[in-house]
Formats: C-alpha cells, sequence, structure tokens
C-alpha cells in the first residue's frame, strides 16, 4: 500500500508540475506575443518583421504552433534546436526548412483562410510530388533534375537525387522520402510570405466608405515567390514582367504585376519566344490580357472567363461561348491563348454589326 500510494503520490506531482509549467509557458508565450520568441537573438529579425506584417495581430503559435501544440515532432524539432543552440551551432539564415514544417503551416493556413485554402485545394496547384515526379509518361520524355524543384519542391531541402530514384527516363521510378507522396508540391508558401509588411485585412462596417477602384492594391502584400536558392521571398510588384516575341514582333504585355509570380514558373525558354518552354503568353484577340483576367487565382478555372468580357448583347454580338476554340472543346484546333480573328475569318473579317441594347423587361 505504502508503494502505492508513493507512485500516485509521484504522478500526482508530476501532473501538477506538467501542469504549472503548460499554464506558465501558455500564459508566456500567449502574453509576451513576439518578445517571448525574441529572445533568441537570431529570432528577432523575423519577429520585427511580423510586427510590421499583415498577421501581427496573431500570436506567433497561431502559425507555428505552441505548448499545447499536441504533435510530438513539433516539440521534438524544438528540443534539436535548443540543443544546437546552447552548443552555439546556430545557422546563419533562419528558415522555414523541412517539409513538416511547411505541412504544418499549410494547416494552419486553412484555420483563418478556409475559403482560399479550399479552392486552392481544388486547383491544379494543389499537385503532390507524386503526382509530380513519379508521373510515367512525363519522365520517360523528359529527364528528372534539380530545375524542376524550383517550381514543384521548391522546399524540398536537398537535390532531386535526394527525392527521386532512378534519375533516368527509364522507370520504375520511387521516392526516397515515401513520407511526401501525398505532400503538396506548390503549397501557400510558395507563393505568399506570411511576414510581408502589410495591413491587416479589416471586414467593412456599416455605410463606411470603400477607396476608389483605382487606388485598391491589385496584388496583395503577401503575394511573393519563394526562391530555393536564397530562401528569401520575392514580392511580386518587385519582379518585372519578361519581355516577350513573336516572330520577332514584341508582344503587347498586359501591366497586371501579379503576373511576375505566373511567370517566374510559366515563362518561355532562354530566347524568350511566345509559346516556348512554359509560356502560355497570350496572342491573337487576347494579347495584353493577364493571366488572371480568365484564370482564376487559386482554382485556376476559367469558366468564368468569356462571359466577363464577352456578354451576348455587345462587342460582336456572338454568343463566345459557342465558338469553336479550345474554350469549347481541348481539341479544337483553335487555341483560346492564340486565335486570330483571321483564324474563323480566312477570307476577311466582316465588319462589326450594331447590336440592340437588351430590353429592360
Amino acid at each position: 500500500m505504502a508503494l502505492r500510494r508513493m507512485i500516485l503520490t509521484g504522478a500526482g506531482a508530476a501532473v501538477v508540475v506538467l501542469a504549472v509549467a503548460t499554464g506558465g509557458g501558455l500564459l508566456y508565450y500567449e502574453a509576451a506575443g513576439g518578445e517571448a520568441c525574441a529572445r533568441c537573438h537570431e529570432i528577432r529579425p523575423a519577429v520585427e518583421e511580423w510586427a510590421a506584417s499583415t498577421h501581427r495581430s496573431l500570436a506567433c503559435s497561431a502559425c507555428h504552433g505552441g505548448p499545447l501544440t499536441p504533435d510530438l515532432n513539433f516539440h521534438a524539432g524544438n528540443l534539436r534546436r535548443l540543443v544546437r543552440h546552447l552548443r552555439d551551432d546556430v545557422p546563419g539564415q533562419i528558415v522555414v526548412a523541412g517539409w513538416r514544417d511547411i505541412e504544418r503551416i499549410t494547416e494552419r493556413c486553412r484555420n483563418c483562410h478556409q475559403e482560399e485554402h479550399a479552392a486552392w485545394l481544388a486547383g491544379p496547384h494543389s499537385t503532390t510530388y507524386a503526382e509530380i515526379f513519379l508521373d510515367a509518361e512525363h519522365n520517360a520524355k523528359r529527364l528528372l533534375m534539380d530545375d524542376c524543384l524550383r517550381c514543384h519542391g521548391m522546399h524540398f531541402p536537398g537535390s532531386i537525387e535526394d527525392l527521386v530514384t532512378p534519375i533516368s527516363t527509364s522507370g520504375p521510378w520511387r521516392l526516397r522520402v515515401p513520407e511526401l507522396a501525398g505532400q503538396p508540391a506548390i503549397p501557400c508558401i510558395a507563393c505568399h510570405e506570411m511576414h510581408r509588411k502589410g495591413t491587416p485585412g479589416a471586414r467593412r462596417i456599416g455605410r463606411r466608405e470603400r477607396p476608389a477602384a483605382v487606388t485598391e492594391a491589385i496584388a496583395p502584400a503577401s503575394l511573393a515567390l519563394m526562391d530555393r536558392r536564397t530562401k528569401v521571398h520575392l514580392t511580386a510588384t518587385a519582379m518585372p514582367v519578361p519581355e516577350v516575341f513573336e516572330n520577332g514582333r514584341r508582344v503587347k504585355m498586359s501591366p497586371d504585376r501579379r503576373q511576375a509570380l505566373c511567370y517566374q514558373c510559366h515563362a518561355p525558354e532562354a530566347g524568350a519566344a511566345a509559346w516556348t518552354g512554359d509560356d502560355r503568353t497570350g496572342l491573337g484577340v487576347h494579347e495584353g490580357i493577364s493571366c488572371l483576367a480568365c484564370h482564376a487565382t487559386h482554382t485556376q478555372r476559367t469558366r468564368a472567363s468569356c462571359a466577363g468580357c464577352h456578354p451576348r448583347w455587345s462587342n460582336c454580338g456572338l454568343d463566345v461561348e459557342t465558338m469553336d476554340t479550345t474554350f469549347k472543346d481541348p481539341k479544337s484546333r483553335h487555341n483560346i491563348h492564340t486565335v486570330k480573328c483571321a483564324d474563323c475569318h480566312p477570307k476577311g473579317i466582316p465588319p462589326k454589326k450594331k447590336v440592340a441594347e437588351p430590353r429592360a423587361d
């Protein structure tokens, strides 16, 4: 009985100590906010960026985890970092390095950005490592290389040899890190920087005046590309939209600066010729139109793109959704990105017809 009483007493004391430590830690981290994290001098620059960012109203633990985070791998990682710190083995640049960290952050993005997360999940940019790097048809035609990771897997901490085997056009291929198979190759923070300077979003209340449309921001402050080489985000508004040429003629480009981010992955080859490499620059009747005029930002869906600019009662007066283009049928000879009036009117483009305004009744 005495031994049992001692065991129960010891267990109770351990629970009390754990509760006090956890509660104290929670109070310390939540009340002190970023200053608790900034006690480690190497973290202070990130904390100062966060303090001026769009997420400054959130505690660090909301995105990075805290004392009550149930994931044991999270706490084990913190313990490893603490040991390195005590050994004075501190990296020169603090970055979100591991794919497990990316997985956690992506899940936490969903807590506040549920609509955007659902749209991303339904679109092509939520593709997984397995879907990209174990594509037998693609791998048989093109040899996998480190440059693939620039757009697909920019947070993977290694080379293509560390990710896939064999590196050849003969399979079968497999991932060296099987746990990555279902993980997103293009997560939220591939195109968004959490610590980007900006003003937190605010809900419009009552009849408060909105700014004129021309003064509204085109791109959100967080829109930025994660550069795999430097581990630094490059803001979309600071990146140039490239010059693209069609048979030596400079193509008219949209002034939409968000496209600069698109072109980091969907760019022409070194000669800047339209439709080389992964380029999809609009030509023909759609020259000068932004990618995002037709492609929804997260889902990339294009269903509303024609109706948005070509209502039945304006322009040429025709229902453009019935025309023979790839918008209607992927097998069409007329690609919606490059279609010209002369493609459907080889004998001459007819003059525009005056279309009556629709009746109010």
